[in-house]
């Protein structure tokens, strides 16, 4: 091998005497490689085993009739390296993921989706193939993360899920390793304010000096609207005079047009916003912008009105459990709020107890009735 004389220019093969196809490629410069020439459907192929001395002769020769058993089996081994090499990875994933999916999320959830492929998913995996990644994989980047965020860590594999599913979908991989990945317990958490905690809250937030992002709070609990759909509500999407609020499919969570009427108390409210200088949006920051923050104002009525452990989307829960409490069905409050799914809505089913509690005191009510009274029921039969 070693004494193997390179050409003078371009390279030469010396071929084996006992394999047919597989010989020592010698460059110029004196670099020996081992190789395997074979057909395959007719096209003359060349793979490269690897170099010498890396490579010793008898390990060369021996991966050299594997390679000939996998093109007796139809399987092209230089292409199949090929494709392997330029296989996508989950960095691939993600940017195919990017370019089609996210632009079908509100922004704000895609803001959200875009952050866990940044600092969790591709630190931990980007530069894998998609179709190497396990089970295993999903779980111990799942592990890792609940360490010190559990609930975060369900939903990165919820997206990382989705992304495996797409990659279904186009054909990169046959099944999904993330499909059956453990969850950490989530405890559900639903605060509703009382009316007597309402009442202090709504006079905090009226006693406010920014105005702006307290009438944007008031609004919230109004009208049981999402945080982004209250900052990005704009002026045209408002009929005044009918008291309408069309909110786009690119401003909603569900990702449909919502058509929802609104009360006095809001025609009310944005009578006081259309008192500012009107510009696009109900409520403006800086050069004409939707506002973007509003939880100093949020922390700050919360201490006023002495409420603990109160988070911004509570104020949506309040609403829908007004709603419930005064007796509008489940499916008034889903169209209120907006809700695909009318699972989504019977969260709030428990808040109808003391409604089908009373319903049930009048059937008792009936059935005490006098002509019922003189003849008491008998669940035992009649013997005779």
């Amino acid at each position: 091998m070693r004494d193997a004389a390179p050409p003078i220019t371009g390279n030469r093969i010396i071929y084996d005497a006992k394999l047919p196809g597989f010989g020592l490629r010698i460059t110029a410069k004196g670099v020996r490689s081992f190789v395997l020439n074979y057909r395959f459907k007719g096209r003359e192929r060349r793979i490269t085993i690897g170099q010498y001395p890396t490579w010793k002769l008898l390990a060369a020769r021996k991966q050299a009739e594997h390679l000939r058993r996998q093109i007796d089996l139809g399987i092209d081994p230089l292409e199949e390296r090929i494709a392997d090499r330029t296989a996508p990875t989950v960095r691939d994933l993600f940017d195919r993921y990017a370019l089609e999916h996210l632009p079908t999320k509100a922004p704000r959830s895609a803001a959200d989706d875009r952050s866990m492929w940044i600092k969790d998913i591709l630190p931990a995996m980007g530069a894998s193939k998609v179709a190497d990644l396990t089970s295993a994989d999903c779980d111990e980047l799942h592990r890792a993360i609940s360490i010190k965020r559990p609930t975060r860590a369900n939903r990165v594999i919820e997206v990382l899920r989705k992304a495996l599913n797409l990659a279904i979908r186009w054909e990169w991989i046959d099944r999904n390793p993330a499909s059956g990945a453990r969850r950490n317990p989530e405890p559900k958490r639903t605060r509703y304010l009382g009316r007597e905690e309402v009442g202090k809250l709504v006079r905090a937030l009226e006693d406010h000096p920014e105005r702006v992002s307290a009438d944007a709070l008031l609004f919230m609990l109004l009208t049981g609207c999402r945080r982004g759909e209250a900052l990005n509500a704009k002026w045209s999407q408002f009929d005044l005079q009918h008291r309408v609020w069309t909110k786009p499919s690119s401003e909603t969570k569900q990702r449909r047009e919502h058509r929802v009427p609104f009360s006095t108390a809001v025609a009310q409210l944005l009578d006081r916003r259309r008192a500012e200088p009107v510009g696009t949006y109900i409520f403006p920051g800086r050069l004409g912008a939707p506002l973007v923050e509003v939880r100093r104002t949020w922390v700050k009525a919360c201490e006023v009105a002495g409420l603990e452990k109160v988070r911004i989307h509570d104020l949506r829960h309040t609403f829908a459990s007004l709603l419930a409490s005064s007796g509008q069905s489940l499916l008034v409050v889903g169209e209120l709020l907006g809700h695909s799914s009318p699972q989504t809505t019977k969260r709030y089913a428990n808040l109808y107890d003391d409604s089908l509690r009373s319903a049930a005191e009048g059937v008792s009510i009936l059935l005490a009735a006098p002509t019922l009274q003189s003849a008491p029921l008998s669940l035992a039969g009649d013997d005779k």
